[in-house]
């Protein structure tokens, strides 16, 4: 008989080598690669048991397609990300920091679905029993018929689902605690998640049930475990949010039923988690639309238009190397529009340093926002307080051009609809789309945003604070932000 040989798996990245190395080639992690048996796993006893395949009849593209049905959960912002409700037989992971509310979201759903009449079952492999009906004592769900399970064996749970009519929904809390008698390894390590995570999508695909799984998040953010995982799932769902602030953020990463990049908004309270109907309502609450270095941009967060305010700080640096610090924003693309700031708009920022902040906590990733902060910026360091009742919304080239965007339309209708009166966008944002009733202003050149936002500045000589005969008129003007060659403009402010 052939000894069965093993192989090295990588814990971090899954990556297999045959013999022990300390450091992964792969993901260069230090001493995550753990001896395996190679015939474990999901299809070992396949490969062990020689035999011929099956024929199967294939098909062509055409033929009758029907839409999928879907499970409304009740949440509606939870519809919203998932494309419209559960459908039957899909798999979704949702990810999270520890304590961000995944948990409460999800036995939220189970209660609102066992209420309707479904069959829900909640299978808990971090808590009890007992854990879990004092969470949904604490939410006010104890009367829902949701059926409550602490187990980790997946072949246990599969036998036990099996039992009487199919669920609904089942949610497995989490997919890291969960164990196969097909891998031979430890639980928690790359192959049992990997196998423990292909049984329950083959029950899924098999009996038609939606299956939640919960995955533990790594300290960079990503989900814990192989990367395969979130190849073979339907869905990937991260749960975000700050512990400063009480919003969390729903955002869809992989969705084979429904649009990518879509993002639920809900409110920690202590009755759990309430949906937030006006997301751009909450991110705008309390800002302070007179203080200079704050910008409104209008967003697009998958299908959803949002406002939210961008705010700046550039201040004089005592520092040799000026700091940079960024809180909701990429802070390569900040770089990026300093750089062209100073290049093509005529601002002196390297004896500066800046902060830039997202108010709310929320976190932009599209290159719309540019325009947006390159108007906080500039209204920080020149004390210009932008207009209260404008939105800012473009992509800033590195040759200064401000290049139009996607969505110009239902970003402008969003912001109409907040009570703001006037936008600046790039030409070409608007091109066979409504305008409606928004004064919008166009911004080809980044010149041209610096130019009028320095025309609103406060000329420092009528506080008296800032007249000095022997400083040079163009250094004052510089630290303003005036482009250069646009000075004349405030020449006669300088010499009051």
């Amino acid at each position: 008989m052939t000894k069965a040989r093993a192989s090295y798996v990588c814990q971090n990245c899954g990556a297999v080598a045959q013999k022990w190395q300390g450091k992964c080639e792969s993901c260069g992690e230090w001493n995550s690669m753990t001896e395996e048996a190679s015939s474990s796993g999901i299809g070992a006893r396949a490969v062990r048991g020689a035999g011929k395949g099956r024929v199967f009849a294939l098909e062509s593209l055409q033929g009758a397609n029907k839409e999928a049905p879907r499970i409304l959960s009740g949440i509606g912002e939870l519809d919203r990300v998932t494309g419209g409700g559960f459908v039957p037989g899909s798999v979704i992971l949702i990810g999270g920091e520890p304590g961000i509310g995944k948990s409460s979201l999800l036995i939220q759903a189970c209660a609102r679905l066992a209420l309707l009449g479904r069959r829900v079952a909640y299978i808990s492999g971090e808590e009890a029993v007992a854990q879990v009906r004092l969470r949904a004592a604490r939410l006010g769900l104890s009367d829902a018929p949701v059926e409550l399970a602490a187990e980790t064996s997946v072949e246990d749970i599969v036998a036990t689902l099996q039992r009487g009519p199919c669920p609904s929904l089942v949610v497995i809390d989490s997919i890291q605690t969960m164990w196969t008698d097909m891998a031979e390894a430890a639980p928690g390590t790359v192959t049992q998640v990997r196998s423990s995570a292909q049984a329950l999508i083959r029950y899924a695909k098999t009996t038609g049930a939606c299956v939640i799984m919960v995955g533990h998040v790594t300290k960079d953010g990503q989900i814990a475990g192989p990367r395969v995982v979130e190849h073979m799932v339907d869905a990937v769902v991260s749960f975000e949010g700050d512990g400063a602030h009480h919003f969390r953020i729903l955002r869809a990463v992989k969705n084979r039923f429904g649009p990518t990049d879509e993002i639920g908004v809900f409110e920690m309270t202590g009755a759990g988690l309430s949906e937030v109907g006006n997301p751009s309502a909450l991110f705008l609450s309390g800002r302070d639309a007179s203080a200079p270095g704050a910008a409104v941009f209008a967003g697009m967060e998958g299908t959803r238009p949002m406002l939210v305010e961008i705010q700046a700080l550039v201040a004089p640096t005592s520092l040799g190397t000026p700091r940079r610090a960024v809180v909701g924003w990429d802070p390569s693309r900040l770089s990026m529009v300093l750089a062209v700031l100073e290049a093509h708009g005529g601002l002196r920022l390297g004896q500066h340093d800046i902060y830039l902040n997202v108010a709310g906590g929320l976190r932009i990733d599209e290159p719309a926002a540019d325009l947006a902060a390159a108007a906080a910026l500039v209204s920080s360091l020149t004390g210009a307080v932008l207009p209260g009742d404008g939105v800012y919304f473009g992509e800033i080239g590195l040759s200064g051009a401000v290049r139009p965007v996607a969505h110009g339309g239902q970003r402008l209708k969003e912001a109409a609809k907040l009570g703001f009166s006037a936008a600046v966008a790039p030409p070409g944002s608007l091109e066979g789309q409504e305008k409606g009733p928004l004064a919008v202003a166009t911004c080809a050149h980044i010149a041209q945003l610096v130019a009028e936002i320095a025309a609103r500045s406060r000329p420092r000589g009528d506080s008296g604070r800032d007249r000095d005969d022997g400083r040079d008129r163009d250094e004052r003007g510089a630290q303003r932000g005036e482009p250069r060659g646009r000075r004349p403009a405030l020449a006669g402010a300088d010499r009051e």
